[in-house]
């Protein structure tokens, strides 16, 4: 009958969440059976409240990756696979690759734009790029020669939806003026996104049409050699704008017409460069006629490239 009272005290203390009264602490047996129990309670709150903090924790990393949009094309993201031909050498990430950076003079208007294969810099103003630049390797070369490479004709010149001052396909019809890749097709036949994407609006200014297809061509079709020799090139290429540039598009004052076209060219394993530039009409002749250096290029286009690429070279037979 005892122990019966002292366990009765013992399970009231344990409900009414008191201490151990003072006539059970003789007794060992249940002391140990109240001191088990407790520290067991005390454990179980302790778990308790560790397992809502990190819910709490895990509920706010899922809303801080649901507000990156990564779907967008305009934002910084990562990488996919490239499906296509397995290769061992890797296809560098193109928007971290920090070679690729252009300072854009102040004043003017810029927004980056970082696709899969090509990092753009839009000019909202003029409905044209800045500049658009990109890294392309012995292996996008091989890839975009395969037999299974993507075909130009499965693709179409489109609007970036995510870009709002991005032109349309249609505005430059009947203007005279083709819809000049600033980094060309042939470069990107590697992979269906990289395809896709250089057919946005975004990588396009008015061209000459006999420049476009002749011997600016020309000079694309010797960058994409190159880049397979020398393994990789950066590439940078855009417009060249006058004081007061000749407007096609909506009302025939929305997209600026460039005075002349850049390309230059960064040969990283090398440490070789060199640059070209174009006018924007016919230009006949071979393309060392056209040769400069990435210094003429900076003064003329107010773009500071990297200074990791060499400012003053202008040897053709080092390329050639």
């Amino acid at each position: 009958m005892k122990q019966f009272v002292k366990i009765w005290i013992l399970v009231t203390a344990m409900v009414m969440g008191g201490a151990l009264p003072p006539q059970v602490m003789g007794d060992s047996n249940i002391t140990t059976q109240w001191s088990a129990q407790a520290k067991s309670k005390k454990k179980s709150k302790k778990n308790k409240k560790q397992n809502k903090k990190q819910a709490k924790k895990q509920k706010k990393s899922r809303r801080s990756v649901k507000t990156q949009n990564f779907a967008s094309p305009s934002r910084l993201a990562t990488v996919p696979t490239i499906g296509k031909t397995a290769s061992t050498t890797a296809i560098p990430q193109q928007n971290t690759n920090a070679l690729l950076a252009v300072n854009i003079p102040k004043g003017v208007s810029n927004q980056v734009l970082n696709y899969k294969a090509i990092r753009v810099n839009f000019n909202p103003s003029l409905h044209i790029p800045n500049c658009v630049a990109y890294e392309l390797t012995a292996t996008m070369v091989s890839m975009a020669d395969a037999p299974d490479h993507e075909s130009r004709k499965n693709y179409n010149y489109a609007k970036d939806n995510n870009v709002k001052s991005c032109p349309e396909n249609w505005e430059y019809r009947g203007s005279g003026y083709s819809r000049g890749h600033m980094a060309p097709a042939m470069d990107m036949r590697w992979d269906k996104t990289a395809m896709a994407q250089c057919f946005y609006m975004t990588n396009m200014c008015p061209q000459d049409t006999k420049l476009n297809n002749d011997h600016w061509r020309v000079l694309e079709e010797k960058v994409h050699n190159w880049a397979k020799r020398d393994k990789r090139i950066m590439v940078y290429t855009g417009p060249i704008m006058g004081k007061s540039p000749k407007m096609i598009g909506k009302n025939k004052q929305n997209i600026a017409v460039p005075d002349a076209f850049f390309k230059v060219l960064y040969a990283p394993d090398q440490n070789r460069s060199i640059a070209f530039i174009y006018d924007n009409k016919p230009c006949p002749g071979n393309i060392s006629k056209y040769a400069v250096t990435v210094a003429e290029v900076e003064r003329r286009t107010g773009l500071t490239f990297s200074t990791a690429i060499p400012k003053h070279q202008c040897n053709l037979s080092d390329w050639e």
